[in-house]
């Protein structure tokens, strides 16, 4: 039930951890602790790896090519050092405060008051933003200050992809740049914290429920099955209240549906974007310094 949880929420704007924390305890009477989520996301994350396995390559690709030669540094090897730089706020913080992770704001008071108080951070975002900005005019500073949103969902009741996403529209991001790179962002954070609380997931240090190893292996693949299907069906289904989607069309470039507030109470459901900022992404050849 819990993983299944995981695979829905993953990709809303509700925060997973936060949901996990209140069905575990109305169900098993017990929070299954932040270790287990973690751990559960790895199998989400790589629902993600999949689904947008080919633009992944295509960033890496463009990242190493970019290492070897100058003439080669294209909007996609910016991307990847900003993945970078925005991924650096969430680790040092989460190892910093990984006990009060693991205990303290775990308190459904707590959930209760970040799921409320952030659906109102997401409307207002999509309300206020410009939305003008593209991906040739993203900057190491954007990357800094989402990296410092994505720390936010240390907190459960936190979206992590509500948050980044938010940021990148306060910023003044186009809709589909801010979900693309929050998700790219969310990658090797996830996966580090995975395999970070690996082994307290199977005896907690602090507050949670412990699991055994084919337990865990169930929910991982339980999580990314679900988690698969949730993201597809998300990019393909128009018209639902659901967060802001990326779908990669072929030979066109990139497309936002968008509801971001959808699931709280949602304010609006439209098509954003055109293909021009999909052809900006994967042939613009604008070089920056960093």
């Amino acid at each position: 039930m819990l993983a299944v949880v995981q695979g829905l929420t993953e990709f809303l704007p509700v925060s997973s951890s936060g949901h996990l924390a209140i069905v575990s305890r109305v169900f098993f009477a017990g929070d299954a602790g932040a270790s287990f989520t973690a751990v559960t996301q790895l199998g989400t994350e790589a629902a993600v790896l999949v689904y947008f396995a080919r633009d992944i390559v295509r960033i890496l690709k463009a990242w190493f090519s970019g290492l070897r030669a100058a003439a080669h540094r294209r909007a996609d090897y910016w991307l990847g050092w900003y993945v970078i730089i925005g991924t650096i706020p969430i680790c040092v913080l989460g190892l910093f405060f990984k006990d009060e992770i693991r205990s303290g704001v775990r308190n459904l008071w707590v959930i209760a008051t970040a799921l409320v108080v952030f659906s109102a951070v997401i409307a207002l975002a999509e309300r206020i933003g410009r939305q003008s900005r593209d991906v040739e005019q993203l900057t190491w500073r954007d990357a800094v200050v989402v990296g410092i949103a994505q720390t936010l969902a240390l907190v459960p009741g936190v979206s992590r992809s509500g948050a980044t996403i938010s940021a990148g529209l306060f910023l003044g991001l186009k809709r589909e740049l801010a979900a693309r790179f929050g998700f790219l962002l969310a990658i090797p954070a996830v996966f580090a914290s995975g395999l970070f609380s690996l082994p307290d997931a199977f005896r907690p240090v602090s507050e949670g429920m412990s699991a055994t190893g084919p337990q865990l292996v169930v929910a991982i693949a339980i999580a990314f099955v679900v988690g698969l299907a949730a993201v597809a069906w998300f990019s393909a289904v128009s018209g639902a209240p659901q967060h802001v989607l990326v779908r990669r069309l072929p030979g066109r470039g990139w497309r936002s549906r968008a509801d971001p507030a959808g699931h709280r109470g949602g304010v609006r459901h439209m098509t954003a974007g055109d293909d021009q900022q999909g052809s900006a992404i994967s042939e613009g050849t604008e070089e920056r310094r960093i």
